[in-house]
């Protein structure tokens, strides 16, 4: 695993943009994926808002996605091997990068057909705790046709990326702006931030 912590922090250190494709194995990316499913089943995803809990728009138009928040307390198998291996993620991360991470927040994040989120940072106005941004993608054989690619802007330049299942983004929280494109078939992700709190 190790190995796909490096790939993320040395095309991070090289890009902005860190990329691992194999970040979760097919097994854990196909069980959060059931676990998603679930969730839709049950009615438990909500509508996305913006803000935190000192400015909170749930009438925006920014985004369209529904979520869930992971927690350990769930007691679900996939989400605590996934919020292990994050935590894997973050030791490493600290121990070859000295970030000073001591936190994070994970989300499952549904794009149905149609759904989108607008260009924006990852910071709130009111908070600074956020250092980097996370995300993992669950959707198998994913073609640019189906839309819902990330939108990346780094120093005038635009970089799109495909939703694909196993593969990980990592990015500064505060400074990258991205935008997720309208997509064509649901969109399924994990969305989070490593913090210093």
């Amino acid at each position: 695993m190790n190995q796909q912590f490096d790939l993320l922090i040395n095309t991070y250190l090289k890009n902005e943009i860190g990329i691992a494709p194999n970040f979760l194995t097919p097994e854990l990316s196909l069980g959060l994926q059931q676990n998603i499913i679930q969730l839709q089943k049950d009615k438990l995803l909500t509508v996305s808002t913006i803000g935190n809990h000192d400015i909170k728009d749930a009438n925006q138009k920014m985004r369209s996605d529904k979520i869930y928040w992971l927690d350990k307390n769930h007691n679900n198998t996939f989400e605590n091997q996934f919020l292990h291996q994050a935590q894997s993620f973050i030791d490493y991360l600290n121990t070859t990068c000295y970030t000073g991470i001591n936190a994070y927040e994970f989300h499952y994040a549904v794009y149905e057909p149609d759904n989108f989120y607008k260009r924006h940072k990852d910071q709130f106005k009111t908070n600074s705790n956020r250092k980097f941004t996370l995300i993992t993608y669950l959707n198998e054989n994913w073609v640019k046709e189906d839309g819902g690619q990330l939108q990346v802007y780094i120093n005038e330049t635009m970089q799109q990326i495909l939703p694909q299942s196993q593969k990980a983004i990592f990015f500064k929280s505060n400074e990258t702006e991205h935008e997720v494109i309208k997509t064509s078939r649901t969109r399924m992700s994990i969305s989070g931030w490593l913090k210093c709190v």
